[in-house]
């Protein structure tokens, strides 16, 4: 299909121009603010999977920035502090996490089960990007764990696997103070994880472990749950609901829009040595997640995609239009947007999306 118009994204810090011909955008396309990004470097020595976060490894990774609420800076500040490291080796992917709670309670004992009914922990990995094939992981203050793989989000008619498991994980939990004990008042509790490249490999469509300078999508959420304390006992409170708690915001209520996720860019250099690098690419994804979204408004709308993209113009966002360079081809029973992309190294890509969010380049 050709496009409108072949562009150039020309990207300097953080500046975009869209270029058709002789002719530059006087304002450039809206793009989203660029997910949170973290260098997890590689560990000399594994890790001893204790909770605790003492090896010396840990000891000089740096802590994420705090988590916020899942709809971003706009919404209250949470009421407790969360932060995440990352680590690895030829072996494991290494997950640590800080929960600040006056009060650790958990009571889901069976594996599997939905762990977010109780305080939680989770963890979400999409090794290649496309929206597809993506990983949850959820654990409790009891060391519960629910390990999940998903072939497409929810609302891309997606299902989850809950058969399929981390083989080989290991999982700790540590208690700042004591557990299912109403009548003190805790720290909090930290967790520590050890997932087996093994085991992520099986759809991550890429090498695993990764290798220098490799980046994946992930992201990581904290469940906190509004409680009472009930004959000494803890207990939610009742038509409340909980609240969600991210490293990289998602702007809305939904944990499972993989395209939001925040990057873990790996590195063999020493610690402090690599520096995160930023998507190339992100500007595009933007525009092109912008058509998907477009779509399916006017499909809940009029029971059919739009088969142009001025037909599409209606329910773009913020009454914009659509970048130059974008092209749609539809039918009735999906669509493909597409969209051509030169990064400042020369090189060519063209990134594409489907009506199921899968998202790819050529």
């Amino acid at each position: 299909m050709k496009p409108f118009a072949v562009i150039v994204l020309l990207l300097t810090a953080g500046a975009i121009a869209f270029q058709c011909g002789k002719q530059t955008a006087e304002k450039p396309y809206p793009v989203k603010p660029h997910p949170k990004g973290y260098v997890a470097c590689k560990s000399a020595q594994p890790l001893v999977i204790d909770g605790q976060l003492a090896d010396a490894a840990w000891l000089s990774a740096p802590w994420t920035d705090d988590f916020l609420d899942i709809e971003g800076d706009t919404r209250p500040e949470p009421r407790f502090r969360t932060r995440a490291k990352m680590l690895w080796d030829d072996t494991y992917f290494y997950i640590g996490a800080e929960m600040e709670e006056p009060h650790v309670w958990g009571t889901l004992t069976q594996r599997d089960t939905v762990i977010f009914y109780d305080n939680d922990f989770e963890v979400f990995i999409d090794p290649n990007g496309d929206n597809h094939e993506y990983y949850e992981f959820e654990m409790n203050a009891l060391n519960t764990v629910w390990d999940l793989f998903l072939p497409r989000p929810y609302k891309d008619k997606g299902s989850a696997v809950d058969g399929w498991n981390i083989e080989g994980m290991k999982t700790a939990v540590h208690i700042r103070g004591t557990l299912n004990n109403a009548a003190d008042v805790d720290t909090g509790w930290s967790v520590e994880i050890a997932m087996p490249w093994s085991a992520l490999k099986q759809y991550a469509h890429r090498p695993a472990p990764p290798g220098d300078g490799d980046q994946w999508r992930i992201n990581f959420s904290r469940v906190e749950w509004l409680h009472e304390i009930v004959g000494g006992a803890y207990r939610k409170v009742a038509g409340k609901r909980e609240d969600n708690w991210v490293w990289s915001p998602q702007w809305v209520i939904d944990m499972h829009r993989p395209e939001l996720w925040g990057y873990v860019q790996f590195s063999s250099e020493e610690q402090g040595k690599a520096v995160f690098q930023g998507d190339p690419a992100w500007s595009v994804k933007c525009a092109l997640h912008d058509v998907y979204y477009a779509q399916r408004t006017c499909r809940d709308s009029t029971s059919g995609w739009a088969q142009t993209l001025d037909q599409l113009n209606p329910w773009f966002p913020a009454a914009t239009s659509p970048p130059p360079g974008l092209s749609l081809e539809a039918a009735a029973d999906g669509f493909v947007a597409s969209m051509p992309l030169t990064i400042p190294d020369g090189t060519a890509r063209r990134w594409h999306i489907s009506q199921d969010s899968r998202l790819w380049e050529e």
